[in-house]
């Protein structure tokens, strides 16, 4: 049985870029980007993978037509990992061959660990051929991202530093919130003196404080580095941070394959439960 999308509104624009459209017009009147992330993961038929590749590019232009401030997040699982890696490899460099024609940019999501070595790699080999038109997101509570994130910033890649979201063991993640809130201060660091312009995506109050406070202690320019968050998660604080001249940027996802992202943000807080269910009763 397929649940109503009414559950996820909160956390999804849309099931179609046309419904979304109207949420990022009034998120970039607000001075806030946007990437757009066209929702769904692990595909493992080729003809489905075609599609989505399809979808993508059909995106990309889309977002020109419609003069939107946005760009677009991949999984590459969505672009057929899970079927072969060569093929994954075709699909994310047609993808890019578009992005780099209309002055576009393409941020590689991470998804789980099983991944992050592929993904990486993927990454480097896409970084070398398109440059400024492809980015990578890095989960601060792995406990190989030490080594990736110097690794990486050694190359000047355009790095998203988030916590992490899926449900790791204690071998292969940090466990403990302290803990990885430190390992995230310690990478935003090395990206925010190594970098360029390092896209720093937490909601957390403790470590945008840091953030704001290490930049300004360094002499780190606010037009050196982007706060990002989630949509339907403190849009007020967005709007703050804008005002006060930071740059900002939500993550809009959008389309029919939600569950999965739904899933995973009602994890991340008990009030989020409530929120949803507080809908159903809603007229």
């Amino acid at each position: 049985m397929k649940l109503p999308f009414i559950l996820a509104k909160r956390f999804v624009a849309g099931e179609s870029f046309q419904e979304t459209i109207p949420k990022v017009e009034q998120l970039n009147q607000k001075d806030i980007h946007i990437t757009l992330d066209l929702l769904g993961e692990n595909v493992d038929d080729r003809e489905m993978a075609d599609d989505t590749v399809a979808s993508y590019i059909k995106l990309l232009k889309n977002i020109s037509s419609a003069g939107l401030d946005s760009t677009i997040s991949i999984k590459l699982t969505m672009l057929g990992l899970d079927i072969d890696e060569s093929y994954c490899r075709d699909n994310l460099f047609k993808l890019l061959d578009v992005a780099r024609e209309h002055n576009q940019f393409v941020r590689i999501d991470m998804e789980g660990s099983d991944y992050t070595q592929q993904t990486i790699d993927l990454f480097k080999e896409a970084f070398r051929e398109y440059g400024k038109h492809v980015g990578i997101v890095i989960q601060a509570y792995l406990h190989r991202t030490k080594d990736d994130i110097a690794e990486l910033a050694d190359l000047g890649a355009d790095v998203r530093l988030c916590k992490g979201a899926y449900n790791e063991p204690e071998h292969i993640a940090l466990q403990n919130m302290a803990a990885i809130r430190q390992a995230f201060k310690e990478y935003a660091k090395v990206l925010l003196e190594k970098t360029s312009y390092p896209r720093i995506a937490t909601h957390d109050d403790e470590l945008v404080d840091w953030v704001k406070k290490y930049a300004s202690e360094h002499q780190v320019d606010q037009s050196r580095f982007e706060f990002q968050m989630l949509y339907g998660l403190r849009q007020n604080t967005m709007e703050e941070l804008a005002d006060q001249g930071y740059n900002t940027r939500i993550y809009v996802p959008f389309g029919t394959m939600w569950f999965p992202y739904f899933k995973r943000r009602l994890m991340e807080r008990k009030e989020n439960i409530w929120f949803v269910l507080s809908t159903l009763f809603k007229k």
